[in-house]
């Protein structure tokens, strides 16, 4: 089963669907999204969906106004292009990972199986979970653990996993867990261990570097009046997409050309929306996410 889509209402409403338009969902999964776009689409209008996951084009809806791409989101710029599409009236992602992920043990995604550490979003991908904790140096993966789950003992963790791999291969979620134990704090063990794995899958699937690359073509294939609508599940990703739509870059400052003008790509609709109580009560992989949406200038 994949997850409910999260905030749908609040995506579809703030996508302003014309019936005519051409969309884009850049992360497919179970199709969520994409069917709700779909119903305010007619027969002119077109829908353009992008998952790097093999597992999720096979939940292909059967409808001709449907591209579905079997790709990474970076490449929609490329795609577009390939398929005629020099602008498109909406662009909606959806960050999280899917509850089908989660849920099949030998994906490696979950804290709670025991499984190979694999976490590929695209199963075609070489490097996995195992071989970043076998092969990566000590300050790698301090690096990892610091930057993208904000852990502030990532040194000592570095070092115990360097330490353990020196006689033994780290191969199983078990084996991980058991290994991380020591640094996870009562009461709070799983939120912990799920940060752990979050940085690891991260890395894995170079999802910051991907996210960068696919916010950065946003300003080139929306047309002016278009809007965007992204929902992000951590702080690390919230913070890109929150700075690229204030500062149509990732510093913490615009961009200004020689005469020091602002050029800024977007302009955001709201500062943020949350789900709601019963939304959450219904769907609790929906409790950190959070909405942001912005129209092309």
């Amino acid at each position: 089963m994949y997850h409910k889509p999260v905030m749908l209402d609040e995506s579809l409403e703030n996508l302003c669907i014309k019936e005519s338009g051409i969309y884009v969902d850049l992360t497919f999964g179970g199709g969520g999204h994409s069917s709700g776009i779909l119903k305010f689409l007619s027969k002119k209008g077109k829908l353009v969906a992008f998952d790097q996951d093999v597992d999720a084009i096979n939940n292909k809806i059967d409808d001709e106004r449907l591209l579905l791409i079997n790709q990474n989101f970076k490449h929609l710029k490329q795609n577009l292009n390939y398929y005629g599409f020099k602008e498109v009236d909406g662009v909606l992602v959806d960050l999280g990972v899917s509850s089908f992920q989660f849920d099949q043990p030998e994906r490696g995604f979950s804290i709670r199986y025991d499984a190979n550490l694999d976490m590929r979003m695209n199963k075609n991908a070489e490097l996995k979970a195992s071989d970043v904790l076998n092969n990566y140096p000590e300050s790698s993966l301090a690096k990892i653990f610091y930057d993208y789950a904000d852990l502030r003992n990532s040194r000592a963790i570095a070092k115990h996993i360097v330490d353990f791999r020196s006689d033994n291969q780290i191969k199983t979620t078990k084996q991980f867990n058991d290994l991380m134990s020591s640094f996870l704090p009562k009461g709070y063990e799983n939120k912990v261990l799920a940060k752990i794995y979050q940085s690891l899958r991260i890395e894995v699937n170079s999802e910051i570097d991907a996210l960068k690359e696919m916010l950065s073509q946003l300003p080139d294939v929306v047309k002016k009046g278009g809007k965007i609508v992204l929902i992000t599940y951590h702080s690390i990703e919230d913070r890109l997409v929150k700075r690229f739509i204030q500062n149509g870059c990732f510093e913490s400052e615009p961009v200004k050309d020689d005469f020091g003008k602002l050029n800024l790509p977007f302009k955001k609709s709201f500062k943020f929306k949350v789900p709601s109580i019963q939304e959450v009560k219904l769907n609790n992989r929906a409790r950190s996410a959070k909405l942001r949406s912005a129209i092309r200038l």
